[in-house]
């Protein structure tokens, strides 16, 4: 199955180290940041999982709960999640699915058709309130993801959701943004009274909104 941005996340109900996740339930009204791992006791993703422990608080403050899978059997997950406690100084503090017969992986075409393992799932989806996918990205398996840069994404997503604009390059909270061509002047000067610079009639710079 491939995934699309704007198409429903698919639901599901699966085991987790937190108990059986009936996943749009589970969802509520948050965002959902949900990410795959090939497989238990794997160095890189070892790291990842410690790190977003790590920046979970982050995640909670943009209303963005956080989900893992790996394809391994719930009873390694245990075994797995004191490693990460042990060498990466924080403990496991949201759910981690149990994917042994790759239900999740399946229905969110984690798996190329092609692969002769499960090395290819370091998957990652951001998924909005709506369970609207707002963000697919697949990592190799050498590479280790970049959390800042999801929170980076989801402060994107969640100031464009609210105001007609987008964000350019490298952008960072509290930055100028771009007002979206959509807008014409004169509705961009209702919305935006502060103003903007143009620095071409398609390419209109405002300081962020904050209301």
């Amino acid at each position: 199955m491939t995934i699309r941005l704007g198409d429903i996340a698919p639901d599901f109900t699966q085991d987790s180290t937190e108990g059986t996740i009936r996943f749009h339930e589970w969802a509520g009204n948050s965002w959902v940041v949900l990410f795959s791992h090939p497989k238990n006791f794997t160095p890189v993703c070892t790291t990842e999982l410690g790190a977003l422990a790590k920046l979970k608080p982050e995640f909670d403050k943009r209303n963005v709960k956080v989900i893992g899978l790996s394809v391994d059997p719930l009873d390694a997950h245990g075994r797995w999640a004191a490693d990460i406690a042990e060498t990466q100084g924080a403990a496991l503090n949201f759910p981690l699915l149990a994917d042994a017969d790759r239900t999740v992986s399946d229905l969110y075409g984690m798996i190329h058709p092609n692969a002769n393992d499960t090395l290819t799932v370091r998957s990652v989806f951001v998924i909005d309130p709506n369970k609207k996918i707002r963000l697919t990205l697949t990592y190799p398996a050498s590479t280790g993801r970049n959390f800042e840069e999801l929170l980076r994404v989801i402060d994107s997503l969640q100031l464009t959701d609210r105001f007609s604009v987008a964000t350019p390059a490298d952008w960072r909270q509290g930055e100028d943004v771009i007002i979206v061509p959509s807008l014409s002047d004169e509705q961009a000067k209702e919305r935006f009274p502060q103003g903007w610079t143009a620095l071409k009639p398609y390419l209109r710079l405002t300081a962020q909104p904050t209301a």
